[in-house]
């Protein structure tokens, strides 16, 4: 190894950082006595060098050793008091990976070196474990910093032509025989894939967890592994199992290639805690470097707040943790292109130690950053801590992730009582919850299904969870998923209920698309993809998590095409103000009609009838041009018809004396072609109309 003394260099920026000539190390801890730093080989199988930082300004440690260059691979070991009571958990014997590492070689090898305890005491944590760590855990290795995505060219789509498809990395493409390097970023940006998403129509792809985790030691004794990656171990970097080479830079040559087929990427990101879990777990990086600054700690520093329920909660309320989340995420904005961010479990990010507060400062300062508060950003707003449901409670220009959404889309078609006002308020935005504090009606990302639950072909194939897989005797997983079998428990070559279930996707699917807000579609629902039931699949990294692409439903991917299509088409089904069923300011119409089958509108007593099973909506906008003749011209209207009951002859508004209704869908018969409609209609039972306003035919002279 061949570099100079260490000297004084500087506390920033944090982490490793090349500059042509040598590298400077920077590392944050407030409570550690002194800070050394571990240069591996250059196989990275052993530690050459031992160096103590020799500076330290504020709470940061720092020093630059002149003649290393990108690819060293390196760790800390930090020192000072081991006091759990105190909440100090420091141990130099335990090799502590860089927060800021923006590339992480090797894999964690579970080992009772692990632990600042030993784990074989009947003290537990109170004890102080000396075996060294060093190989059992990866090392951060220093790259090149010239990584930038600044100055390229984005899709930048306004959020009113927003679909959202949210996708696993290797789940999308594993079950592909086409796609080369399956399972990594590389072959997510392949031509198959890429094909398949722009002839879908989706613009965005959001990405399940990215940044570098571990797979739990439960999960691997049962052999399975962390499938969805939500126990983040860096920050900066990219997961190493799905790059092909190592190379973080394939994960930029792939935000590239989505770029340049008009795709944006969003990531979803796990800051609310990390993977070292509560007291008992492992020492391997924040734990270790400053344990009592990272973490949210309980009234009895020994312990952890659990708002999360993983073990730990991540202490945004400290400058330095705050700072490490920002420069995370500007990191993957800017060095490494990304669109936007899903913030898992948002409301800890949003918690202090008096509740939920909207103006919290990381919302705030998310808010005010001129790179992240132009990307879009959304929140799941709920954790398991105390008041932890915030839906419509935070602040633009966040989005939110919307169960309401889902749970009354799914009862209304599964046939509940006293869903038809509920779904009203689903399809026009959830305006009671986001129309707010000038709030769009994008606000709300509707989905019927997500990762996390049941796939489309599952909720209309199963009635309860079938979990077994998981090892947990099925106790995992939500046990109310609004389901149906429709009559047989998991497929069947019965072709009525084949038939049946088809249908019932196709009106779940035409519900979310249909409705107000940003819609978000699975991956595999749109080829009826299932996972036999297991509404958990978190640690099935196997057939059962990946889409199936060999059974791809062609019938229903093309209805799902011309959906996303037909939404495209009428800006009144994406737009960003809400519709209220009042008049106008441009032209004092009035926006939005419900009406029941015989086309009167609906009363109190028609919202009130829980067994209502019919509601039709006209929604109208207008051009906001001057002109008042083409205002008038370029009008969109649609009429929708949303039947969970028997067939019904509805009756349709009286259009313009030379405009009529032409209908565009029927989920009773997907593939007819458009046919304009004259006074009624004949709904079939358990379907979806849509009709558009359109002119006539010049007569001819």
């Amino acid at each position: 190894m061949f570099h100079g003394a260490i000297t004084s260099g500087r506390p920033y920026p944090l982490g490793a950082t090349w500059d042509g000539e040598g590298v400077n190390f920077a590392v944050f801890s407030q409570h550690a006595t002194r800070m050394t730093l571990c240069l591996f080989s250059a196989d990275g199988r052993w530690e050459a060098e031992w160096i103590d930082l020799p500076d330290r300004e504020g709470h940061v440690w720092h020093g630059y050793v002149p003649g290393l260059r990108p690819g060293q691979a390196y760790g800390f070991r930090a020192h000072g008091p081991y006091r759990p009571d105190e909440g100090h958990r420091f141990n130099p014997h335990k090799l502590l990976l860089d927060p800021y590492a923006k590339r992480i070689a090797g894999r964690l090898e579970w080992d009772p070196a692990l632990f600042g305890y030993d784990v074989a005491s009947k003290h537990g944590d109170l004890t102080f474990d000396t075996r060294d760590s060093s190989n059992f855990v990866p090392r951060a290795v220093v790259t090149d910093p010239r990584l930038d995505a600044r100055g390229e060219r984005r899709p930048d789509r306004p959020l009113t032509e927003t679909v959202i498809y949210e996708a696993h990395v290797r789940g999308l493409t594993m079950g592909r025989s086409d796609v080369p390097l399956r399972g990594t970023f590389a072959g997510l940006a392949s031509d198959p894939v890429l094909e398949h998403l722009t002839g879908l129509g989706v613009t965005a792809i959001e990405l399940l967890p990215v940044h570098a985790f571990l797979d739990d030691k439960f999960l691997l004794d049962k052999g399975l592994r962390n499938y969805w990656g939500y126990m983040t171990l860096g920050f900066f970097a990219p997961e190493p199992r799905y790059l092909s080479n190592g190379d973080p830079e394939e994960f930029r040559a792939m935000v590239r290639r989505f770029h340049s087929a008009g795709i944006e990427v969003i990531l979803d990101v796990v800051y609310n805690h990390t993977a070292e879990g509560n007291q008992m777990g492992p020492t391997l990086s924040f734990r270790g470097l400053d344990n009592a600054s990272y973490y949210r700690l309980a009234e009895s520093p020994r312990y952890y707040l659990n708002d999360t329920g993983t073990g730990n909660v991540l202490n945004l309320d400290h400058p330095f943790v705050m700072r490490m989340v920002m420069d995370s995420l500007r990191h993957w904005a800017e060095a490494m292109g990304v669109d936007g961010f899903r913030f898992d479990l948002a409301t800890t990010l949003g918690r202090t130690a008096r509740g939920f507060d909207r103006n919290h400062p990381f919302l705030q300062a998310v808010r005010q950053d001129p790179v992240l508060g132009r990307l879009k950003l959304i929140a799941e707003p709920w954790d398991v801590g105390p008041g932890g449901y915030q839906l419509g409670a935070f602040p633009p220009p966040f989005l939110e992730w919307n169960d309401k959404f889902r749970d009354q889309v799914r009862r209304f078609w599964r046939g509940d009582r006293d869903m038809t006002r509920k779904l009203a308020m689903r399809l026009s935005g959830s305006a009671l919850k986001f129309d707010h504090d000038g709030r769009p009606a994008t606000s709300s990302v509707n989905f019927v299904t997500a990762h996390d639950g049941f796939t489309l072909m599952d909720l209309v194939s199963y009635r309860t969870k079938h979990n077994e897989a998981n090892g947990e005797d099925n106790r995992d997983g939500h046990s109310e998923n609004h389901s149906d079998n429709l009559g047989h428990e998991g497929p069947t070559d019965d072709p009525a209920i084949r038939a049946q279930r088809a249908r019932r996707r196709r009106n779940l699917m035409a519900t979310l698309l249909l409705a107000q807000g940003t819609p978000m579609i699975l991956s595999g629902d749109e080829i009826g993809n299932g996972q036999g039931g297991n509404n958990n699949a978190y640690a099935q990294d196997n057939p059962v998590g990946w889409v199936d692409w060999d059974h791809a439903d062609t019938e229903f991917l093309a209805f799902c095409r011309r959906m996303i299509d037909l939404r495209k088409r009428h800006p009144i089904l994406r737009q960003k103000r809400f519709l209220h069923s009042r008049s106008r300011s441009i032209d004092g119409q009035v926006d939005l009609f419900w009406r029941r089958a015989d086309g009167m509108p609906m009363t109190e007593v028609d919202w009130n009838d829980q067994d209502q099973r019919l509601i039709a909506v006209e929604m109208r906008v207008a051009s906001e041009t001057p002109d008042h003749i083409v205002r008038a011209c370029r009008e969109d209207a649609v009429f929708a018809v949303f039947n969970a009951g028997e067939e019904s002859l509805v009756f349709l508004p009286e259009p313009p004396l030379d405009r009529a209704w032409v209908l565009h869908m029927d989920t009773a018969d997907p593939e007819a072609e458009p046919v304009r409609i004259h006074r009624a209609l004949k709904v079939a039972a358990e379907s979806v109309a849509v009709l558009a306003l359109e002119p006539k035919p010049l007569s001819r002279p």
